[in-house]
């Protein structure tokens, strides 16, 4: 389905920070916002969430099959928020353990195990998140993320946690189970947001508005030494620069 954010709004110690905003996410592509702290990226978000504090942010949300979104986001944020009393299969389980309020099904527990297969973490479902790499644990957060199996899919900078090689692993390993998925990133990184992405917007300005979209060519994840990407990834430092200036 496609999503419209519609006359979004926030303030922020009486200050707007944006006004009158609109997003479209259209089915099945991978949105990114970048822009520079402070401008409401997170905000946005929070509105599609659900989890938005309403007297700071409002806006209104429509989905083309006519019906609401809420209950229908899977959230991955930046911190993989694992607990670290779970094995990484109750850690994939537990959004389906709390709105169950009982023992996942054994179809349940398969797919979580299926789900730890693709990540490449099959053989570590036991385990506890201690015992796991930063890089392995953000991968378990994008199995449970792929468990909630809702229309939309929001991350917020989700990989900027890790080092350069995990984070370009991490990316592949999105890119490649969330072909099909309708996303929206927020990420500071232009060359991630360009390798991932079907459409690119920044959000600039006071009160911020979001540019016309950059749309990469090619299907993610794209090599990071592809020349067009190089000189869009170019394009959006200059707009993120002119907007510190």
């Amino acid at each position: 389905m496609d999503i419209r954010v519609e006359q979004a709004s926030l303030h922020w110690q009486h200050h707007c920070v944006f006004s009158h905003l609109n997003l479209d996410l259209p089915d099945g592509q991978w949105t990114s916002i970048l822009g520079q702290s402070g401008v409401g990226k997170s905000s946005l978000v929070q509105l599609l969430c659900g989890i938005a504090d309403e007297a700071d942010i409002q806006g209104e949300i429509h989905c083309s099959d006519g019906q609401p979104l809420a209950g229908r986001v899977a959230w991955m944020a930046q911190q993989d928020l694992l607990l670290p009393w779970l094995s990484l299969t109750d850690n994939v389980l537990l959004g389906a353990r709390l709105q169950q309020r009982r023992k996942p099904s054994a179809q349940q527990q398969e797919l979580a195990q299926y789900l730890l297969q693709q990540v490449g973490l099959g053989e570590r479902a036991s385990a506890l998140p201690a015992q796991l790499s930063g890089g392995q644990r953000q991968r378990v957060a994008l199995a449970r993320t792929l468990f909630q199996d809702q229309p939309l899919v929001c991350m917020d900078e989700p990989f900027s946690a890790l080092d350069a090689i995990n984070r370009l692993k991490l990316q592949n390993l999105a890119a490649e189970l969330l072909s099909d998925r309708t996303v929206l990133m927020i990420t500071h990184d232009p060359l991630e947001a360009l390798r991932l992405s079907d459409r690119v917007l920044v959000l600039q300005g006071s009160p911020a508005q979001l540019s016309d979209p950059i749309t990469p060519a090619g299907t993610a994840p794209r090599p990071i030494d592809d020349t067009e990407l190089l000189q869009q990834q170019a394009q959006l430092l200059g707009l993120l620069a002119e907007e510190r200036a």
